[in-house]
Order: C-alpha cells, then sequence, then structure tokens
C-alpha cells in the first residue's frame, strides 16, 4: 500500500503559469524617454511602457473606451504622455502612476494619425486622417488652432526646435510639406520637391536647416530661411526615417568631419550615415538583409546616446548611436507561435519559431533577447541535443541549420544543409549522442544528417563560418506530407507520422521498414516515444492520442501489464495499461504530445487552445490547462520535468511550473491546522471557554463544527445568558458569518433550534440599522423567513395537539371507585 501511495504522489496533478511572454508591440510609433530607461510602444488598445534594462513592462495604459490607439507622443521634459484613440478621445496620463489626468474629445472628425510636442512641452500638435492640423495647450486645457488646407491624412507633424519662432511643420498625402505660423495662424509656406509621401522631418542644432526623408528615395536638406532646397541626395531605398547625427567628430561611423551628417533607415534593413555636403555614403552598417528586416522605424535619444530601430517583423534593436554596437534587442510580437525548445544544461533559456524567418532565444532569468537570422523563409520546427548547447531548425525554405549557444548565452549557426525539395516540416535529433538529426518533408521523404565531429570540437573557431551538411541517407516514407519524426531513446529506432493518418516505424540508420501504425481517422499531427516502455504515442488531427505497442504495431489493450519484451533495442518496464489506450478530450486536432513522470503520464496539446494532462494508466484526464486563446503547435518539457513550455497562434509563450507537489504541501499543512485547530476546540470546549471556542470554530469556516460549539452552550444549566454574552462579544465580521450558518441551520427541523436561539439574540440586541449593514443579510433573510414561517407553523401544530390532548385529559369523565366495606 505505501508502494501503491508513493507511485500515486509521482505523478504530476498540476501545472501553473510562471511567466508569460506576450507581445507588447504590434506596429507603430515607438519612443524612448530622454534618459533612455523607458520604452513607449503601442499594442492595439495599449500603451506599453517597458523597462529597458530588465525588459518587463512596467505599465499597459488602456484608454476607457478600449479602442485602439492610433498616435501618442511623450513630451520633451518626459513628464506628459498624451495618447489618441479610434474613438477620438484624447487622454493626458500621469504614466508612473498609470492613470489618465484629463480626457477630452479631439474635435477631428477623423482619427487622430499623429501629434508631436513642441519643445516647451505645453502644446501639443495633432494630425488628422480629416486633413485637418490643431494645436491644444496642455497647461490650460483648450485648443489654440486650427489649420486646414492639407489634402487627405495628415501623417506627420513636427514643431521647430525654436520655441521662439512658433511654427509647426506637417505633411500629408501630397507629398508637401506645409510651413505653419501659429503667431499669424496661416500657411506660410508649401516645401514641393518629395514625389511620394514624406516619412520624417529632422532639424539641425541652430535651427536654420532641415532635413526630410521619402519613400521617394531621396532625403532633401531645406534652407528655413529661404524655403528653398539646398541639395537633394539620393539613397537608393525607401527611407522610413532619417536622423540628423550631433556636429561632431565619429570616427566609427565615418564621421571625420564637423559638416552635416545624417541617418537613413530603410527598406534594404541596414543602418547608412552620410554626408550631406557631398552626399556621399560614408558608413554601412555591416549587417545582412532579408525577409522581414526592413526598418519602419529609427529615433536617437542624444541626450542617453542611444539609437532605436524597428523592422518589419516588429523586433526593436537598441544601438549605441557612436558606434551602432548593438545593446540590446526585444521581441515585440512574435504573430504565430510554431513550435518552442527550452535551452542550455539547465534550462536557462528558450527559443521561439514563429511566423517568420528569424529565431527567438530568450533568457528566462533576464529576459534578454537574442534574435537569430540565417533562414530565408518561415522556421517550421526546433529541435535540441541531450546536453543542450546544440539545437536545430527547418524552415520552409527547404534548408536546416544547426546553432550553437556559448556559456554567455550567445548563439551562433554553426551549420547548415539543404536537399529537401519542399518545405521541411520537422525536425529530431538524436537522444544518446550527438551523432546525428533526421528531418521529414512535404516531399514526403525522410533524410538522415550526420553531424560533423568538427562541430563537436571546443576549439571549432565560432567566426569559421556554418559547416555544409551532408545528407547520409533519403527515404520516401509515406504518400502525403510528413508532419513529426521521432527519435527512440536509444537512437536505433525512428518514428513518422504523416498526413495520410498513419506512423511508422524504421531502423536507423538504414531507414528500413519495421511496421505501420493504423487507426487514426485523419492525419497524424505528433509521434513520441515513451522515454522508459516499448511504446510509441500519436496525435491526430481526429482529436485523440493513441498508445501504440512496438511490438505488434497494435494499440494497447487491456490484460494486465505489459508483456516483458526480453531482449530488445528499447528499455524495459512494465506499463499497467487499462483498455483501449485511446485520449479523448480535445475538441479538435490535437497537435503535439509530450511524456512526463518518467512516461506514466502525457502533456497534449490541441488546436482548441488546451493543454491537457493524462494519465496512462487509467486513461483519466488530470487537469486542462487554459490560457492559450488559439492553436498551441509548441509543447516542449525541461529535463529536471518540473517545467513545460507551450507556444500557440495567440504570440504568446508560457512557462509552466508542476506545482503537484506544493498542492500536497500546503493541503497536508492545511489538514494538519485542521486537526490542531479542532483539538483546540474540544479542549475550549471541555473548559467551557465558550467565546474563544466558537470564534474558533467560525475561523475553521465549518457550519457543522459552530453548530456544536452553539449546541453545547445550550447544554449548559445557564444556557441562555452564555449564549446571549457569547454572540454579542463576537466581531462583527464573525457576526455575518453566524447569520450565514443560520441559514444553513435553518433549513434542518432538527438544527432549526440553535438558528433561532442565534437569531433572537441578535435580532433583540442588534439596531435593524445595524443588521441591515451585514454583508449579505438581504440573501440571508430571504432564506430565512419561509423555513422560519415552516417551523413556526410546525410548533403552532403541536402546541394544538398538545393543549387539545391537555383538555382530554382534564375532562375525562373517570368511574366511581366503590365504597370501601366499613369495619365492623
Amino acid at each position: 500500500m505505501e508502494e501503491a501511495a508513493a507511485g500515486l504522489s509521482r505523478f504530476k496533478a498540476n501545472y501553473a503559469v510562471e511567466r508569460k511572454i506576450e507581445p507588447f508591440y504590434k506596429g507603430g510609433k515607438v519612443q524612448l524617454d530622454q534618459t533612455g530607461q523607458y520604452l513607449f510602444c503601442v499594442c492595439g488598445t495599449k500603451v506599453n511602457i517597458l523597462d529597458v534594462a530588465s525588459g518587463a513592462i512596467l505599465q499597459s495604459l488602456e484608454q476607457e473606451d478600449q479602442e485602439d490607439i492610433t498616435a501618442f507622443d511623450l513630451s520633451p521634459d518626459d513628464e506628459v504622455l498624451v495618447t489618441a484613440s479610434r474613438a477620438l478621445l484624447l487622454a493626458h496620463w500621469a504614466w508612473r502612476e498609470g492613470s489618465v489626468i484629463r480626457l477630452w474629445k479631439a474635435i477631428h472628425t477623423a482619427p487622430v494619425a499623429t501629434m508631436a510636442f513642441d519643445p516647451t512641452s505645453t502644446l501639443l500638435a495633432t494630425g488628422g486622417c480629416d486633413g485637418a492640423v490643431r494645436i491644444w495647450d496642455i497647461v490650460r486645457h483648450y485648443g489654440t488652432h486650427h489649420f486646414r488646407g492639407s489634402p487627405g491624412v495628415v501623417h506627420l507633424v513636427a514643431f521647430h526646435p525654436d520655441p521662439v519662432r512658433l511654427l509647426l511643420f506637417s505633411s500629408a498625402t501630397d507629398a508637401a510639406i506645409r510651413i505653419w505660423s501659429l503667431q499669424d495662424q496661416s500657411c506660410l509656406a508649401v516645401l514641393t520637391a518629395h514625389y511620394s509621401a514624406v516619412t520624417s522631418l529632422t532639424f539641425s542644432a541652430d535651427g536654420h536647416t532641415m532635413l526630410s526623408s521619402g519613400r521617394d528615395k531621396i532625403c532633401i536638406v531645406w534652407d528655413l530661411r529661404s524655403h528653398q532646397a539646398l541639395r537633394t541626395i539620393p539613397v537608393f531605398e525607401s527611407v522610413e526615417a532619417a536622423v540628423l547625427l550631433p556636429e561632431e567628430l565619429a570616427p566609427k561611423l565615418g564621421v571625420k568631419s564637423t559638416g552635416l551628417h545624417f541617418l537613413t533607415a530603410g527598406n534594404q534593413g541596414v543602418l547608412r550615415v552620410w554626408e550631406a555636403a557631398s552626399g556621399q555614403c560614408v558608413h554601412t552598417q555591416q549587417q545582412l538583409s532579408g525577409p522581414g528586416r526592413e526598418l519602419t522605424h529609427c529615433t536617437l535619444v542624444r541626450a542617453a546616446g542611444l539609437l532605436l530601430t524597428v523592422t518589419a517583423d516588429h523586433n526593436l534593436l537598441l544601438y549605441e548611436a557612436h558606434s551602432l554596437k548593438l545593446q540590446k534587442q526585444f521581441a515585440g510580437y512574435s504573430e504565430e507561435v510554431l513550435d518552442v525548445r527550452f535551452l542550455g544544461p539547465e534550462d536557462s533559456h528558450i527559443v521561439v519559431a514563429s511566423n517568420s524567418p528569424c529565431l527567438k532565444v530568450f533568457e528566462l532569468q533576464t529576459s534578454a533577447c537574442q534574435i537569430l537570422h540565417g533562414h530565408t523563409d518561415i522556421v517550421l520546427a526546433l529541435d535540441v541535443f541531450r546536453k543542450g548547447w546544440l539545437f536545430a531548425s527547418c524552415a520552409k525554405d527547404q534548408s536546416i541549420r544547426i546553432w550553437r549557444m556559448n556559456k554567455a548565452g550567445e548563439v551562433t549557426c554553426v551549420a547548415q544543409g539543404s536537399g529537401h525539395t519542399h518545405s521541411v516540416g520537422t525536425i529530431c535529433c538524436s537522444r544518446l549522442k550527438e551523432t546525428f538529426l533526421v528531418t521529414g518533408s512535404q516531399d514526403c521523404t525522410v533524410k538522415l544528417w550526420p553531424i560533423p565531429k568538427v562541430l563537436l570540437s571546443k576549439s571549432t573557431a565560432p567566426d569559421s563560418g556554418p559547416v555544409l551538411l551532408q545528407a547520409q541517407a533519403t527515404q520516401r516514407c509515406h504518400d502525403k506530407d510528413i508532419n513529426s519524426v521521432a527519435v527512440a531513446p536509444n537512437d536505433k529506432l525512428l518514428a513518422t507520422g504523416s498526413q495520410d493518418r498513419t506512423a511508422k516505424l524504421w531502423a536507423l540508420p538504414q531507414c528500413q521498414l519495421l511496421g505501420v501504425f493504423s487507426g487514426h481517422r485523419r492525419g497524424l499531427w505528433c509521434v513520441q516515444f515513451s522515454p522508459m516502455d516499448q511504446v510509441l504515442a500519436t496525435a491526430s488531427a481526429d482529436g485523440t492520442v493513441k498508445l501504440w505497442a512496438l511490438q505488434d504495431f497494435s494499440c494497447l489493450k487491456v490484460s494486465g501489464p505489459h508483456p516483458s519484451p526480453g531482449p530488445s533495442l528499447m528499455l524495459s518496464h512494465t506499463l499497467p495499461v487499462p483498455t483501449l489506450q485511446t485520449f479523448e478530450g480535445h475538441d479538435a486536432s490535437v497537435l503535439k504530445v509530450a511524456f512526463v513522470s518518467r512516461g506514466t503520464q502525457l502533456l497534449s496539446s490541441g488546436s482548441d487552445g488546451l493543454v491537457k494532462l493524462w494519465t496512462i494508466k487509467n486513461n483519466e484526464c488530470v487537469r486542462t490547462l487554459d490560457a492559450h486563446h488559439d492553436k498551441v503547435w509548441g509543447l516542449h518539457c525541461s529535463q529536471l520535468d518540473d517545467h513545460a513550455l507551450t507556444g500557440a497562434s495567440d504570440s504568446c509563450v508560457i512557462l509552466w511550473k508542476d506545482v503537484t507537489e506544493m498542492e500536497q504541501a500546503e493541503e497536508l499543512a492545511k489538514r494538519e491546522e485542521q486537526v490542531v485547530k479542532q483539538q483546540e476546540l474540544d479542549n475550549l470546549l471541555q473548559e467551557k471557554r465558550y467565546l474563544r471556542a466558537l470564534g474558533l470554530a467560525i475561523s475553521l469556516d465549518r457550519p457543522h463544527t459552530v453548530l456544536t460549539v452553539i449546541q453545547a452552550i445550550r447544554r449548559d444549566p445557564e444556557a441562555f445568558e452564555k449564549l446571549e454574552a457569547t454572540v454579542l462579544r463576537l466581531r462583527r465580521d464573525q457576526k455575518e458569518a453566524l447569520l450565514r450558518f443560520c441559514v444553513t441551520w435553518n433549513t434542518n427541523s432538527r438544527h432549526c433550534h440553535e438558528a433561532q436561539a442565534v437569531l433572537g439574540v441578535l435580532l433583540r440586541h442588534e439596531a435593524p440599522e445595524e443588521l441591515l449593514t451585514y454583508e449579505g443579510v438581504q440573501a440571508s433573510l430571504e432564506a430565512l423567513l419561509p423555513y422560519t414561517e415552516r417551523h413556526f407553523q410546525r410548533l403552532s401544530r403541536t402546541l394544538q395537539a398538545a393543549t387539545f390532548l391537555d383538555f382530554l385529559w382534564h375532562n375525562m369523565k373517570l368511574p366511581t371507585l366503590p365504597a370501601a366495606p366499613s369495619a365492623l
């Protein structure tokens, strides 16, 4: 019995969310404060404020209308934050406290597309989709100017850096730049030189020169005194942002003179520095361009010496401004997470594959992020080798890559290979040693890739470039797409799962077919070997998980323990298996399955957004974890089996912690505390210390225990006085609890007398006004009235019957007894 209990205790019973990596930026404006400590960015209906050092979200600001945020700006003094929503409302925030100071109508007839503060942080300009530009006095809370004349959406506004001039610049869909005078309330000039949308305006330190950039692949230097273009510089890319650099020498950026230099960010995905006088590019960032790396935003914080850029993949990159040395990386939005894995010998990191060619590596302790580039199309699957330093990825670009993480947590690509003719959708690493990996593709083939020994050598130079991988064996395994491959714990067996509704078992390394597992009604999404038994688990689009015996390729059935396999390629273990091992519970496709608890339990994830924990012994679903809102594509368990990692189409990655032992310890401590309190209660009743006994019984929140105390008081010779004294000395919250308990007792005719006795004390000594302030008193009275009337009627009938019996007794005519004979 003890062994059985110990076995049960090893089963997992519950997981709790320990950490959640959620999207915090979904496109739009980003801004740093002047110190470079806080990062502001838009995420749907919220403006998130991040701590740059830790990457943690400090505040998430959402307007009362709960509409999408269309624009925001932080004042130059870092004190005022204003947001605009689709509901045409502007909100003035005390952003450090997360509270709204003022909310007012924007008056625009269409949503606000852009906004900007003046250098004094007192005036705010808003440009709307209605073509209007409005100026607001933030201190005095009123609108000061309304400028019309811009055709289409005003997507760019900027104040002149000299507050004395009171000039505002704006640009709309006609690609012209308009200069507005706040003193004259008129348009001073219209600068027309761009042929496509103007994307940024930036000013020199003396305020006499302005630089504009556009999607027409040119940057223009303007003289603001004559309102004429001084120079047009072709930059040969669609520029999303241009910033003027400080007029000081910066040899690392190619700035070797004190003239005007500026930096551009655009669709080529690299930062470039230009000399305005000559129109020459003096520095180009050493970075490979690729899909998703196009730059959409760029901002310079001169006081902090930082440069922030944003890519089309919603990744935020923070550079040191004087050298363009990468300081921080943030993954703002992962779109659809397709796979996740733990990394490192102690599972200190995680790697995430999303709907992107990039991989994202997060350090769990510090939230540091590293974005890995290499694939040219969406990465579909990941797997990690046993020691945790090497991991592999495969993608739609028909290639595979091997990555290595060093002790500092830096990841580099060390090998790559290609050979499939279609997307590579699944990959699995060898289990015993780092000797090979297996891939499955939409071309219906499986390839076996040996790992070159040079990768396992610690002396391999990190800058020697990726090693080229060559496939050792290729086997056509199925008639449709191969969705999953799995290598056995001893590296001698391979399982494949396909859209053709079958799984197959192969002998490695020759890839010889050993058998077929047939029984699912729809395609298979995942196959997994048990770590302890000769068992294969398959997850299918028919919503079920099945367990199969490797000996006869049948779905496991009841008949006691699994038969002893004898000499085998797998580890031997007796696993009690009841009935058919088919786990049904998901409402949609089961996408992933994993063994936990030394092969005695399963974790499964599905298209219904649920993660389920199963006990194999009895086919029972122990727990359903509901934290995702869309398909859970990724599922992985830590080496110590105490954590699980899931990633889903809702762009969330969740780290789950096994809380079984914690909950069991809490339950045990709770039971022990209950036993101690029960003993204390018995002692108090024995000593007739009714007040402490009643208070203790109420704290236990057990109506029957409280009833026992009340009954003990009523058995006392001075029951009425002691009950009254005890109840009246209780605290108010204890009286409220006692009133709730009375409702329960009053429903039973055996206990109604105790309930009525307590009610009598409360009604006699508590003022009606005081009773009406008790929590839940209305519901209590509604529940007490019908049962009280029923008890009254029952007692009335009993009294009538007793009175009638007494009447009969006194009026009965007894026969006269014969007189005793007199003695003679």
